[in-house]
């Protein structure tokens, strides 16, 4: 519903404003007059307003460390004995950025209005994904609040986390790669061509890897624009074609096929699915919307194709370690663990206590990962720098032979 700003004048004459949830102003009337309060002026909040007209609304978003945080704040202050109104206005008043503030403002406002703390972050939108507000409803249902928004805090933290050694293990290898690329081009470009001109000028027959050489840096020369271009079109060209769901979801499967960066990606995706299905499920979230959440956060369309046909499967009363196992795509460990979880009980404690050896098994996929790839680019740059150096000495060892 709506949220409606009002002024009023009160039954003593004086002034009051705020805000109400109504189907309407004639409630919103209606909610005043049963208040004793003459309504002044009524109308749409902005958000609603804009809603109303067909407009976007966009509002300042936080990143996820600074959601964390806010998270754990907030359960912080409800742990200590805090109502959920003080809490919020507390961390309000601690709140840095202008981006927080603003978010407070708008939650504060509308918990005071009446709604939900869930409600009010699902209706702000980004950054409260699926899986936040899934956790804070779980925390309004079941009134174990601090305690639950502790759990999501650490969820939060340990993909904050996880991001962060992905992003490690990744920055050093693009970082060769790129100096490969710029030495090769710098070599092409700007080097060979002077240092081929006096054998040129002896008019010399050139050995194949000089000609090859040759052959390419006037291509670049020449073409540069062109080549720029063509690879500007194909990146968008990608972009287009993986856009589309059948065909990320091929390049998802092929990429889970890849040795090493396949295994990685599959560990990262296991690690993080379990910890957040533990997490839901201890939570009070009911199996399915758990899985519905969960599998936004795998980051493989492959991964989350597999995690519909489980979903599909429990809602006809399987359970949830058979279709793992049919899938293909998840370890045995994990679904040795979900069985026991399943038939003892404790899915919940399982689940959580094998996120840890999960986590440790990407960590042993993110060091083998990050010695393998610059070794493999190692080998690559010591090839193309082999080659580029045989096609400038060649001719001048021949050159001078033919001097001698």
């Amino acid at each position: 519903m709506p949220t409606f700003r009002y002024q009023s004048l009160g039954s003593s004459g004086a002034l009051a404003s705020g805000s109400l949830v109504a189907p309407d102003r004639n409630a919103v009337m209606r909610l005043l007059a049963e208040k004793g309060e003459t309504p002044l002026a009524i109308e749409l909040s902005p958000e609603d307003a804009a809603a109303a007209a067909g407009k976007k609304v966009t509002r300042p978003s936080i990143t996820r460390p600074e959601l964390a945080d806010l998270i754990r704040e907030l359960a912080t202050a409800l742990e200590a004995g805090l109502p959920l109104m003080q809490a919020l206005r507390t961390v309000r008043r601690q709140a840095a950025s202008k981006q927080l503030q603003a978010i407070l403002d708008y939650i504060i406002e509308r918990v005071e209005a009446g709604v939900t703390l869930h409600q009010a972050t699902k209706e702000y939108g980004p950054p409260f994904d699926d899986m936040t507000v899934g956790m804070l409803r779980a925390a309004d249902a079941s009134g174990r609040n601090a305690e639950i928004m502790h759990q999501l805090a650490d969820l939060l933290e340990r993909s904050v986390e996880l991001r962060r050694e992905v992003v490690g293990a990744v920055v050093y290898p693009l970082m060769i790669a790129g100096l490969i690329a710029i030495s090769v081009i710098i070599l092409i470009v700007f080097v060979l061509p002077r240092v081929m001109k006096p054998i040129l000028a002896a008019q010399r027959e050139l050995p194949t890897p000089t000609v090859i050489l040759m052959e390419t840096s006037a291509f670049v020369q020449n073409w540069w624009l062109v080549i720029l271009g063509a690879l500007v079109l194909s990146w968008i060209a990608w972009r287009n074609w993986v856009a589309k769901p059948e065909n990320r979801l091929r390049f998802d499967r092929f990429v889970l096929k890849v040795p090493v960066a396949g295994r990685l990606v599959r560990d990262i995706a296991v690690a993080r699915f379990t910890r957040t299905l533990g997490t839901l499920v201890s939570a009070g979230i009911p199996i399915l919307s758990a899985l519905k959440i969960v599998r936004d956060t795998l980051g493989n369309a492959a991964l989350t194709s597999a995690i519909d046909q489980v979903s599909d499967k429990v809602t006809t009363g399987q359970s949830l370690a058979d279709p793992l196992e049919r899938s293909g795509h998840f370890p045995p460990l994990l679904v040795q663990i979900v069985n026991i979880g399943e038939r003892s009980g404790r899915l919940e404690q399982m689940l959580l206590h094998a996120a840890g050896s999960f986590d440790r098994q990407v960590n042993n996929s993110l060091k083998l990962f990050t010695r393998i790839l610059p070794t493999i680019l190692l080998i690559v740059m010591a090839l193309l720098a082999s080659f580029v150096l045989a096609a400038i000495l060649l001719p001048i060892i021949e050159l001078q032979n033919a001097i001698t």
